[in-house]
């Protein structure tokens, strides 16, 4: 592979592919906490596209160095992905149920349930790895950039969206981003496993 117009795009499609979990994912947060700010929006941001990009370059070195322990691994993928957004959107989805509409104040997204999320929509990215593995170190490392600059700019998007919904469906927010994020757990899960 070459340095060219091609590989930028391409590496921006791939982005906008794999960006679409944690768009989603995003969206289900800016529900969950309409009244968060600007700087906890670029954090969540940050930490998908950090995923985004350490991932498929974890798959590439994978693809490198240990290849046949990683295809034994791959199958598990679907599943662990469902695991992790299962548990996540139950938790919002409790929380949803258990919200009384007089109370305002929903619970905000944490660290913990973030990083969890960030695993969830990005481990099928490892993938990546075998898709990007004719590119040389400079170019897989240029393309994982690529990756998660775009998630980035798609994260904003959702949360900004998820935001503006959140304010209108209150204490329901809770309840909508839960079901979003089983969908997507399910979504992830059949195409990994069909």
């Amino acid at each position: 592979m070459e340095w060219n117009l091609l590989f930028f795009f391409n590496s921006a499609l791939l982005g906008v592919g794999l960006a679409m979990d944690a768009f989603s994912v995003s969206l289900a947060n800016g529900l969950h906490e309409p009244d968060m700010k600007k700087k906890k929006m670029c954090g969540i941001a940050g930490v998908f596209a950090l995923f985004q990009a350490v991932m498929p370059l974890t798959g590439w070195i994978c693809v490198h160095t240990i290849s046949q322990y990683f295809k034994a691994f791959e199958k598990f993928i679907p599943w662990i992905a469902l695991v992790l957004l299962l548990f996540i959107s139950g938790k919002m989805l409790i929380e949803g149920i258990q919200n009384k509409p007089e109370e305002t104040q929903p619970p905000k997204v944490g660290m913990a349930a973030l990083l969890v999320q960030g695993v969830a929509t990005s481990i099928d990215a490892l993938s990546v790895g075998f898709t990007i593995a004719n590119y040389g170190f400079l170019m897989a490392l240029v393309c994982a950039l690529i990756i998660a600059a775009v998630t980035f700019i798609i994260c904003m998007a959702g949360l900004v969206i998820g935001k503006k919904f959140g304010m209108q469906f209150s204490h329901k927010a809770s309840i909508l981003g839960g079901v979003i994020l089983i969908v997507i757990g399910v979504e992830i899960f059949v195409k990994g496993v069909f």
